[in-house]
């Protein structure tokens, strides 16, 4: 059954999970802070509302107008990059060579912008009597890497609340999942550096599109908290 649901993140897996749904017959609506990133969804017939997302008060606003808008609000999806590192190797570096502001950068800005999702999303999913939220995060949530332990850290903290979010709203009828991406996201964001290797080792944005989709339409007698998905091409890991 379609629905209405707001995507945090319109550009590369954002933009693909709006048009999937909207594709579906679902009224979509994706919030973003890059005028570029709007208007690609614009011409897909998705709401465009532009906010920054890890900003409490505009993502509420950008919820409240996605509601008015549409009619009602059935799901948030965060599919927001939030690392707000500058600089330095990815995923933060070795924890005795990175310092505070890589922590900050990689740790910190994921975790909050998660608690941010979160919050305000079961607030506008509770006024508006249940629904679903579905936090998108990486592998990391699972286990740290060298050299990436301040990202791993900021995903564990996601981890941790959605975790504690899917306790406390089961009662109030809001689905809270966390879905985990093992692997690189083959998209125009990864193009430069994922080289030749083959399609079969990335994770396909349709496919993860489709991942949502299946959480989202779960009923209140079989939810699915904790959903991770691995390429055939990639080293599943138990």
């Amino acid at each position: 059954m379609a629905g209405t649901i707001v995507v945090l993140g319109a550009r590369n897996l954002g933009g693909a999970i709006a048009e999937h749904f909207a594709g579906l017959g679902w009224k979509a609506a994706a919030v973003a802070r890059s005028p570029e990133s709007l208007e690609r969804v614009r011409g897909l017939g998705v709401l465009a509302l532009q906010a920054n997302a890890a900003d409490p008060h505009e993502l509420r606003a950008a919820l409240e107008a996605a509601a008015g808008e549409l009619g009602g609000l059935d799901a948030v999806v965060n599919a927001v990059s939030a690392s707000r590192a500058s600089g330095g190797p990815f995923g933060g570096g070795p924890l005795a060579d990175a310092d505070l502001d890589a922590f900050r950068g990689w740790t910190v800005a994921v975790a909050e912008q998660a608690f941010v999702f979160l919050s305000e999303g079961a607030r506008a999913l509770r006024g508006a009597g249940g629904g679903s939220l579905i936090q998108i995060t990486g592998g990391s949530s699972r286990r740290a890497m060298p050299g990436k332990g301040l990202w791993a850290a900021g995903a564990f903290a996601t981890r941790a609340l959605v975790q504690a979010a899917a306790l406390e709203l089961r009662e109030q009828q809001i689905h809270a999942a966390l879905l985990a991406v093992d692997a690189t996201i083959e998209s125009p964001k990864t193009a430069a550096f994922v080289g030749d290797r083959p399609q079969e080792s990335l994770a396909d944005m349709g496919e993860i599109a489709r991942a949502v989709e299946f959480l989202v339409g779960q009923g209140q007698r079989a939810l699915t908290h904790e959903l991770v998905v691995t390429p055939a091409g990639e080293r599943w890991v138990p």
